[in-house]
């Protein structure tokens, strides 16, 4: 009987055909979502054979820094480079940049410049990147990063490959990279100029 007042009444059965429409939407697109571990704590993958902590490939110093200017309530990608590419591609030694005046003026201005290239505004697992399939992301500068995943897990970013992968830090997916990712221009005011 109340079957068919629903029938009879067409209000009544738009209204559950528009219900069950939305049901059934929402239960496919819950079936098509990737499946990312509850809790988001990502595995750690390395690149490197050596797993200590305060190996060549932790964090250090600088990237300390750069993780400290982000705010400790959203999430974030960071691709930080590694110590060995502060001094080899901005010329900056933690002994020598993190002391006296000089640290407060040029170490902050290229650190937060660094990160604004580097730093993505979501959680992004090297799980996350097929092998071989290329993502781009706007960095929160709008610098644009290309990053892809290769065989051995290793990320690529902007043809930076990455020394270890997925650490979490303060809510945040650090990656350690083997260079600085940076624009051209910025590139260019960092580069020592070359005497004739």
């Amino acid at each position: 009987m109340s079957r068919s007042r629903i029938l009879r009444n067409p209000i009544a059965f738009v209204w559950w055909a528009v219900l069950v429409c939305c049901f059934l939407i929402v239960t496919i697109s819950m079936l098509r979502l990737p499946e990312i571990p509850l809790g988001l704590q990502y595995p750690t993958t390395k690149t490197s054979k050596q797993t200590s902590e305060n190996d060549k490939f932790s964090i250090g110093r600088f990237g300390k820094m750069m993780l400290e200017m982000l705010p400790e309530d959203l999430a974030f990608t960071v691709f930080v480079p590694s110590e060995e590419a502060f001094e080899r591609d901005l010329r900056l030694s933690p002994n020598e940049s993190l002391v006296g005046e000089k640290m407060n003026d040029d170490t902050y201005a290229i650190m937060s410049r660094i990160l604004g290239f580097s730093a993505v505004p979501r959680r992004l697992a090297s799980v996350n990147v097929p092998i071989d399939k290329e993502l781009s992301y706007d960095s929160i500068s709008g610098f644009v990063l290309y990053i892809s995943k290769e065989e051995d897990g290793a990320l690529t970013v902007n043809r930076v490959r990455s020394r270890r992968v997925d650490l979490r830090k303060k809510g945040s997916v650090v990656h350690i990279m083997d260079g600085v990712i940076m624009d051209a221009e910025f590139q260019q005011s960092v580069q020592p100029e070359e005497q004739d």
